[in-house]
């Protein structure tokens, strides 16, 4: 297979590799540490959840630190990127040892999320350093399955560090601050990890890097004007009409998420342990559909093009989440989870490379923020519209439909704007 051919020549490259290894063992953390939380806030017996409690923890976690997002794409446009991963692994490592002894501390619950802040807020430098610092050990030739092995790879290391946060919380300690240090020390590993590589290999150039803290923030609101008239410019229009379809998808899936905790907390059972099992089930299914996605997804780029393939996505989504949403059941969930997956990821995977291949990169660290930033704007939106919309049980008629509508506008929308001159053999 190509597929196997392209992902054998492209491990042959040591910085790749190396890279790849801070990806898997940092989002392995990410798993472990966001199913700690999940656990904790939603699956605690003594927690009597709703979709609007959910809604406010996502929007305490994610919406400050979207503010972080414009400033981390600055940064990382001066500082060295692999110091980023060192220090910023070191710093998660550090703060999710805090908030385990916060969990088994019974503190105040805003105390516990300012905690649980501080380590999701590092990781808004390490994700986008990740994304900016990948053409920086590919060539151009092979981005686009560098793209489909990476990030997916991460995502399924963060499914896999989920997996294992369950099987640590149901079967070895029934403790969430037990997984939180787990988390902790997969952060640790990832900062040594990020100390084989030379602190200059993933740039930017020496001639961008200010490593004076007040250079960097004077020159804020310049260099993030400059980075969105650089994405706004005509030769770049579809790689923002690409971060726009994928915000509007990340909103869909967000607002299913919440469905799917609230149907696996009350709905399709009774025992907070079976639910917090089942949806460890649904996740694991879903990572085998982002798995899926990085095999299929070079192949359907290539056929069709980035663009294109985000299109099929979004459409096969529009058809495929009522079919499978509206009978509330075990079965047909499941199998949307491996949809959903597969779809997410492959029109993830397509963003990506449209974005890296028409952006700078002195100007990859800004665009990959503002592209964070947006991801979890959408996600607490959805999360928002979601507890408005949902009843105590999860199931909801409405909620479904809509979503479905708007897969469908988002397929249909891209399709109309795509550049007629884009080919997808031709590079940007």
């Amino acid at each position: 297979m190509s597929v196997v051919r392209d992902l054998r020549v492209l491990l042959r490259f040591g910085n790749f590799r190396r890279l790849l290894a801070v990806r898997l063992l940092s989002q392995a953390a990410d798993g472990v540490f966001q199913v700690a939380l999940a656990a904790y806030v939603v699956f605690s017996p003594e927690k009597q959840t709703s979709a609007t409690a959910i809604a406010s923890a996502m929007a305490i976690l994610l919406l400050p630190y979207s503010l972080v997002g414009p400033f981390a794409g600055v940064f990382l446009d001066r500082w060295r990127r692999r110091q980023v991963f060192l220090y910023g692994n070191l710093v998660r490592a550090l703060m999710a040892t805090a908030t385990a002894v916060l969990m088994i501390s019974h503190i105040p619950d805003w105390l516990f999320y300012v905690s649980a802040l501080c380590v999701t807020a590092v990781n808004r430098f390490v994700l986008s350093g990740l994304s900016a610092a990948l053409p920086r050990v590919v060539d151009t030739e092979r981005l686009v399955i560098a793209n489909s092995l990476s990030p997916t790879a991460g995502t399924l290391a963060a499914t896999a560090g989920g997996g294992l946060a369950f099987v640590v919380r149901l079967v070895v300690a029934d403790s969430d601050a037990a997984v939180v240090l787990l988390g902790a020390a997969l952060y640790l590993c990832s900062a040594l990890a990020s100390l084989r590589m030379p602190p200059e290999l993933l740039g930017p150039d020496r001639e961008l890097v200010q490593p004076r803290l007040t250079a960097a923030l004077t020159g804020t609101a310049r260099d993030l004007t400059a980075g969105v008239r650089h994405l706004a410019a005509p030769t770049r229009r579809e790689a923002a009409w690409a971060l726009g379809a994928m915000s509007l998808m990340r909103f869909c899936y967000g607002a299913l998420l919440v469905m799917v905790l609230m149907l696996c907390r009350y709905a399709l059972t009774s025992d907070p342990d079976d639910g917090l099992a089942l949806l460890g089930l649904a996740l694991g299914i879903s990572g085998a559909g982002f798995f899926a996605a990085a095999v299929l997804t070079p192949w359907a780029a290539g056929r069709l093009g980035p663009g294109r393939w985000i299109v099929v996505c979004a459409a096969a989504a529009a058809v495929l989440v009522p079919a499978l949403g509206l009978p509330f059941a075990t079965a047909p969930m499941l199998v949307a989870a491996f949809v959903l997956g597969l779809i997410t990821q492959g029109a993830k995977i397509a963003t990506d490379t449209i974005v890296q291949s028409s952006v700078d990169d002195g100007f990859r660290g800004r665009i990959f923020s503002v592209y964070d930033v947006l991801f979890n704007v959408a996600f607490v939106g959805a999360a928002a519209v979601a507890a408005l919309m949902l009843p105590p049980d999860g199931r909801s008629v409405p909620l479904v439909v809509t979503v479905a509508v708007i897969y469908g506008a988002v397929g249909a929308l891209f399709h109309v704007k795509q550049r007629p001159s884009a080919h997808p053999s031709q590079p940007r």
